[in-house]
This record gives C-alpha cells, structure tokens and sequence, in this order.
C-alpha cells in the first residue's frame, strides 16, 4: 500500500503491523551469506590461529631483535660471516623458519580476510585471493629455501 493509495477519511487511522516479538520493527529480513562448500568451520580456525600465531609471534620477534640489535655489539657485528654462524645452528634455523611461516601466514590470513571484506565482486575477490596465494607460496618456498640449503662455503 503506498502513500497516494492510501486514502483515509476523517478520523481514520492508517493500518499498521502488528507489534511481534518474533520481529523487531528494525529489523529487516536477516541476509545470511550463501554457506561455501568446503571444510566447515574453516572461518573459526583461521580466526583460533591468528590468536595463537599472534603471541607466538610476539614472543619471536621480539627475541629476534632483542638478538640482533641489541646482544653484545648489536648491529655492528652483522655481516655475512654472523649470518653463516647462526644459520648453521638447527636452533636458529628452526627459529627463522618458524618466524617465516608464521609470519607469512598470518600476514596472509589478515589479507584474506580484508579482501574479503572490502571486495564486492566475487571475481575480485578471487583473483585477489589467488594473486595472494601465489605470492605467499613464492616467498614461503624461497625463504625456506634459502634458509634450509645455506652454504656459507661461497667460491
């Protein structure tokens, strides 16, 4: 019914809807997003991992620079000859690594989740996503790489 339908006499009062408890006046008709077929529940792990990946990060980074900057004559005894020394160690190897990979997906996982949230179109957001994926795998694989068959015996 809209307003020059409506045509009311003297006196009358304008149909409303009934108050329901079940319906809020506010409140349209929810919009819930289509369910994607794949793993379920995957929206509750990735957010489970960012809190854990969060703090172990914390812990790691800042035990990296507090290493690196600031242990005996921080900055100034970094060159080549240090970096060889320490990624010869299985301790800082396993150190850096898991500083890679954890930082490199959760990094991934927040821009996962802000293109999915400021994307309209689903063909950008899937280019998008892919154009993540592969760059996240690049330097995933090439960081691992790197730090997994480092020779310091350069001739």
């Amino acid at each position: 019914m809209s307003a020059p339908d409506l045509q009311l006499g003297r006196g009358q009062l304008a149909p409303v809807r009934q108050y329901s408890p079940d319906r809020p006046a506010s409140l349209g008709d929810p919009r819930s997003p289509h369910r994607h077929a794949g793993m379920p529940n995957f929206e509750k792990y990735a957010w489970l991992f960012m809190r854990f990946s969060g703090i172990v990060l914390v812990f790691l980074a800042l035990g990296h620079l507090f290493v690196m900057l600031m242990w005996e004559n921080g900055v100034y005894r970094i060159d080549f000859n240090y970096v060889a020394q320490r990624w010869h160690s299985p301790f800082w190897q396993t150190w850096d690594l898991l500083l890679l990979w954890l930082a490199q997906l959760h990094g991934g996982n927040g821009m996962r989740t802000i293109i999915g949230d400021y994307t309209r179109k689903d063909s950008t957001k899937f280019w998008l996503n892919t154009l993540l994926a592969v760059s996240m795998l690049f330097t995933l694989i090439l960081g691992s790489y790197v730090l997994l068959t480092f020779d310091a015996n350069v001739s």
